[in-house]
């Protein structure tokens, strides 16, 4: 689980699911069947994160609150302690030797390819797994961290644990929800900074709050309306912790696009984080 970095702030995609007309209508008889809003889940099925131009459109945008740059691809080498409690945060989505994505993410890379430079660090990464130290780890883990990097293997890694751990549950949970790829980003930019860990402050836990407040468009509810209190919810939970406590990633990117009514993050995009502006034309 990532965190917003505190460095100073300047900041495999998957295949299009082409919807036939007949996936369209089968999804709009489920819908209907389970009493949920057909119109809204089928706008949430042709309006899709996983569409590789929008993949990328949302990886560059959590890389601009993450790191302070849109080039998401050159953070696979990241690493360091950000001091929020976490021990280290790494790589293109922020995995943490704290809350337990990094081990599984060296774990799958030494599945994948055995005495790789990470491998020796494998026992440390279980013992400090739940915690902030660095015990076993250090300089030596850092420079190892940046080794692996640049293998192709490991960033191959890091793509299928950041989809797995955060991009297809959010995307999943949006769809079912029948939010557009709007809604679809929002969901995947708040499990990527509170992970879904059942805790008070969690995605899940976000999204139960936001329900007390509005309907999903699957449940009959205004899509609009929905996320506006999604991101209240989301503000209130980042709030909570100091490392979180910049609320620019919301109020002036997702709120931005909101506003606009460009629930389908439709190119081009405009928005800030901490104060510094970024955009993508097409």
């Amino acid at each position: 689980m990532s965190t917003t970095r505190t460095r100073i702030a300047v900041v495999t995609a998957a295949a299009l699911a082409i919807a036939t007309p007949i996936a369209i209508r089968a999804t709009a008889n489920a819908a209907t069947t389970t009493g949920t809003s057909a119109k809204a889940v089928v706008a949430a099925a042709t309006s899709d994160l996983n569409d590789p131009k929008k993949k990328e459109y949302a990886m560059q945008i959590v890389s601009s609150a993450e790191n302070s740059t849109q080039d998401w691809k050159a953070q696979y080498s990241y690493i360091e302690d950000i001091g929020d409690g976490r021990g280290y945060t790494a790589g293109i989505i922020g995995f943490c030797s704290g809350t337990h994505d990094m081990l599984e993410l060296v774990t799958l890379y030494n599945q994948r390819k055995a005495n790789n430079p990470l491998s020796k660090f494998l026992p440390a990464l279980k013992k400090v797994d739940g915690s902030d130290s660095h015990a076993g780890l250090g300089s030596a883990f850092e420079s190892a961290w940046k080794t692996a990097a640049k293998d192709s293997v490991f960033k191959k890694a890091q793509d299928d644990e950041r989809d797995r751990v955060y991009f297809n549950p959010a995307v999943k949970q949006a769809k079912a929800d029948g939010l557009r790829a709007l809604g679809q980003f929002a969901y995947y930019d708040a499990i990527v900074m509170h992970g879904d860990d059942g805790d008070a402050d969690s995605f899940g836990s976000i999204r139960k709050n936001a329900m007390k407040k509005a309907k999903t468009p699957a449940q009959g509810g205004n899509e609009t309306t929905y996320l506006n209190a999604f991101m209240d919810a989301r503000k209130v939970a980042m709030k909570h912790e100091e490392a979180h406590s910049d609320t620019s990633r919301v109020d002036t990117a997702q709120r931005v696009f909101l506003k606009a009514g460009n629930l389908d993050l439709n190119a081009p995009l405009k928005w800030k984080v901490y104060g510094q502006s970024f955009s993508i034309s097409s």
